[in-house]
């Protein structure tokens, strides 16, 4: 079998919760106008739960938004609060996805679904992180976010997920500082380069990046004319990843222009 998503489970749970304080409710109502008509919190909430089962996560967040501000004081509102947050996120409305979230957290910051309410702020952002070309403000918030799933609830499974993705996201960053390095480098900026490639090294040291983030430290030493830190950097790369293409770039680049080089 396949394993669930954390997301998903906390879906079906609180989904599940609904279904049981909705059985023998009547069908729902197909005019998308009628999430504006008063109605009893039951049928409302009814209503969103069939849209989103029948895919139309956009009605559904709006009828889960209706079910607290027609009901606020009922006990529906809370759990509606958060299925809105989650239609709007399978409806990649992330903005709004996030917003209800975090309203949620401001109303209930104790509540045992808090920790879901974190995750899936942290995955509408993970969601949104594009390529190391374009800006990476939603990869920063991402690892923010998933750092904090991580930090208050170690224990749950939303942990094991984010700690999972947060992996990614330091590659997705280390990936960046390569990208701006390698153009500074074209570019003949060789300390503004090397400044990229040790951030690499300092911050994001356990992601795929770094024997070459080394090399490029090799290489831009030699043309700075500073050969034994350029061994310097050699000597680590070869002690962490000598079976690697990067070191052996390094060490043919250190025999052809600084041969018999010590490190200070």
């Amino acid at each position: 079998m396949f394993k669930q998503s954390p997301i998903k489970l906390a879906v079906l749970a609180l989904a599940a919760g609904g279904v049981l304080l909705t059985s023998g409710c009547g069908g729902t109502r197909k005019n998308r106008d009628t999430a504006y008509v008063a109605r009893d919190v039951e049928t409302l909430y009814a209503a969103a739960k069939d849209q989103l089962d029948r895919g139309d996560s956009k009605v559904a967040a709006v009828l889960f938004d209706e079910v607290e501000r027609q009901h606020p004081y009922s006990p529906w509102a809370r759990r509606a609060q958060l299925m809105s947050a989650f239609s709007y996120y399978a409806g990649r409305d992330y903005a709004k996805s996030i917003q209800a979230a975090q309203r949620f957290l401001s109303i209930h910051p104790g509540n045992k679904d808090a920790p879901y309410a974190y995750y899936l702020i942290a995955l509408c952002y993970y969601e949104q992180i594009s390529d190391v070309t374009r800006d990476q403000k939603a990869t920063t918030q991402a690892l923010d976010a998933m750092n904090e799933v991580v930090r208050r609830f170690p224990a749950t499974r939303y942990a094991v997920d984010a700690q999972l993705k947060l992996d990614l996201v330091k590659d997705h960053l280390a990936g960046k500082e390569m990208e701006i390095g390698r153009f500074y480098e074209r570019s003949g900026k060789w300390l503004a380069a090397q400044l990229r490639f040790r951030e690499v090294i300092d911050k994001y040291q356990t992601t795929s990046h770094t024997p070459e983030a080394l090399f490029r430290i090799v290489e831009t030493n030699l043309v700075l004319g500073l050969p034994g830190e350029a061994q310097k950097a050699a000597a680590v790369l070869g002690a962490n990843y000598p079976g690697s293409e990067w070191y052996d770039r390094a060490y043919k680049l250190m025999q052809k222009h600084a041969a018999g080089t010590v490190a200070s």
